[in-house]
């Protein structure tokens, strides 16, 4: 589980976060609430993910409070890949 929270969290820091961006980025940080990700951000996010674990996400899953932490980001994907630990 521990090492594709982390896979999700580093791909935010890399993708959404300015290099010298001190800010602390935790499994729980609000990510679109608190301004990290926008609603493009989050669909590159989301096609990352479909790649990545090669699924699906419906856009009717795909809503900001379900994108809004990685630990609701890896639950979502555990909807589609219940073999993850």
């Amino acid at each position: 589980m521990d090492e594709h929270k982390k896979l999700i969290l580093d791909y935010v820091k890399r993708e959404y976060l300015e290099e010298d961006d001190d800010q602390e980025v935790t499994y729980d940080t609000p990510l679109i609430s608190g301004g990290i990700v926008d609603s493009f951000s989050m669909v590159s996010l989301k096609v990352f993910l479909e790649k990545k674990y090669n699924i699906q996400i419906p856009d009717a899953k795909a809503t900001p409070q379900a994108f809004d932490t990685v630990n609701n980001i890896y639950k979502l994907l555990k909807e589609f890949r219940p073999d993850l630990p």
